[in-house]
């Protein structure tokens, strides 16, 4: 069995990489990765939010399915994850970074977490769709863009900065080590995820460089209902934002994607320095992508391109040849993807529904299309919102708002709703009502959030404990100590070991 990499960024749009033909992002290591890669080009995550979108990766379902709805949303820890089925089939499966797992099950099937998450683990972060003309201070506002450009140092790059250190002294204990069985593991990273700073070195990197501008901007009173909203959730209304101030977001923006790739290259070339590299299948994915001022929008919260569509690449060394696909394709297919790759090929006994499939065929080669399904379950809606990608067609429905059909094919940047065609919309709406029972799940949302909102006033009451990850880590077993023989220490240790030299 292969190992298996999984480098996850957090909010990188696939449209900000050279890969999927952006003209201005600085991003080597992944060009290099992409060109040995099967690179889908419809990849989408399932719902344009952190935590849901990780609950959708992780198990391979709906947030329908899990009542993981927001980044305050427990994933229950009887729901099998892939990191359950991988360690079933024989994996050791290990976690750096951010996954944003609410809740006291911090692992969810991981073995090793070598690192705490950068996001909290309570359920301080509910919405409330009773009440949505007020604004939490946690939602997103504007500073991100009005106080975006270079700094020194930042909350993300420090956590970034661990969890890739982290990750790679693990692959070389692991070459050192006797634990013969192979490894699952995800590095996952902050970046590029707003606040739209970045240090020095990746700032300066596009210094001179003409940063493309937002596409396909609409002036809010032409905007959506929802897209009305989300100017009201993260108060771009009250905050408006300046063309250079843009400018600077994007710019700094496409300076986290660089740091990104740095990163990725450090993992990379761990792999190579440590034999690893050609007995590892590396992916790189996102859980979501980001507006980035198109369509007047920013963040994610959006079924538009620029919030659910995120890159995927998949590198299967001596088994499937790079190349492009263009069928749709999602987070929830990566759970049963990992099972036949584990059970080479073979699809396990799945112990709870899916609603992603394999990827097998199509990382072999298959053109048929695909159906991708997607659910909006947060902040920015007051009833469930539910999309359907179906060849080159977009549906997005919720029963507060007009419904939007696009053409990706004929209008990428979705400025046509073609709803209004009975004609094309009619076979959308009765697939829709077919798939959900949306009274049902809007009435589950509101008693989620309200149980929610309960136990976390009550928690904080009184003395508070918390369930944010604490690695633990034994200084007793660390370096040098006067139980362990050295030279055996140090010889095994070293890599890669050398023979004794000759008496």
């Amino acid at each position: 069995m292969s190992n298996i990499l999984i480098l996850m960024a957090d909010q990188l749009r696939a449209a900000a990489l050279p890969a999927y033909g952006n003209p201005v992002a600085k991003t080597p290591h992944i060009d290099s990765l992409a060109d040995r890669s099967v690179l889908f080009d419809s990849a989408y995550c399932n719902t344009p939010l952190c935590a849901p979108s990780r609950a959708v990766l992780m198990s391979g379902r709906l947030p329908s399915g899990t009542g993981v709805y927001d980044n305050a949303a427990e994933l229950p820890a009887d729901v099998p994850t892939f990191a359950h089925y991988l360690r079933q089939a024989g994996y050791r499966c290990i976690l750096a970074g951010k996954m944003h797992f609410c809740g006291p099950d911090q692992l969810h099937g991981f073995e090793e977490r070598l690192t705490t998450d950068i996001y909290p683990a309570d359920f301080g972060w509910t919405p409330d769709w009773t009440r949505p003309e007020e604004r939490p201070d946690w939602y997103h506002n504007m500073d991100s863009v009005t106080l975006a450009g270079p700094c020194v140092r930042t909350n993300q790059t420090d956590f970034d900065e661990e969890v890739v250190f982290a990750a790679r002294r693990r692959l070389f204990d692991i070459v050192r080590g006797n634990d013969r069985r192979p490894f699952c593991m995800v590095v996952s990273l902050t970046h590029p995820h707003d606040p739209f700073v970045i240090p020095r070195p990746w700032w300066d990197r596009y210094e001179g460089v003409a940063i493309d501008a937002p596409r396909a901007v609409i002036p809010p009173e032409r905007m959506d209902p929802h897209s009305r909203r989300l100017r009201h959730v993260y108060a771009l209304d009250a905050q408006p934002v300046t063309e250079a101030e843009i400018m600077a977001a994007r710019r700094a923006y496409y300076g986290a994607v660089s740091f990104v790739d740095d990163q990725v290259g450090a993992m990379l070339e761990t792999l190579d320095q440590a034999g690893l590299r050609d007995d590892t299948i590396v992916m790189l994915l996102a859980d979501h992508g980001e507006m980035l001022g198109d369509h007047g929008l920013w963040y994610k919260m959006s079924f538009l391109e620029g919030a659910a569509r995120v890159p995927l690449l998949i590198s299967v060394p001596g088994r499937f040849r790079p190349h492009r696909v263009a069928a749709p394709a999602s987070l929830a297919d990566i759970l049963p993807t990992l099972a036949e790759i584990a059970g080479d090929g073979r699809a396990p006994d799945y112990a709870a529904p899916l609603d992603g499939s394999s990827l097998l065929p199509w990382l072999d080669g298959a053109d048929e299309d695909r159906t991708v399904l997607g659910e909006y379950l947060a902040e920015g809606v007051v009833a469930p919102m539910v999309a359907i990608r179906r060849g080159m067609r977009k549906f997005i429905h919720t029963p507060t708002d007009p419904d939007q059909l696009f053409d990706l094919a004929t209008n990428p940047d979705e400025t046509r709703n073609l709803a209004g065609d009975a004609t094309l919309a009619a076979s959308f709406r009765a697939e829709v009502a077919a798939r959900w029972d949306i009274p049902a799940l809007h009435q589950a949302v509101l008693a989620s959030q309200r149980r929610r909102h309960l136990v976390s006033a009550a928690l904080r009451r009184g003395a508070f404990h918390s369930w944010d990850y604490q690695p633990f880590e034994d200084a007793g077993e660390r370096y040098i100590r006067n139980h362990m023989k050295l030279d055996d220490l140090e010889a095994a240790a070293r890599f890669p070991r050398v023979a004794p030299a000759a008496s």
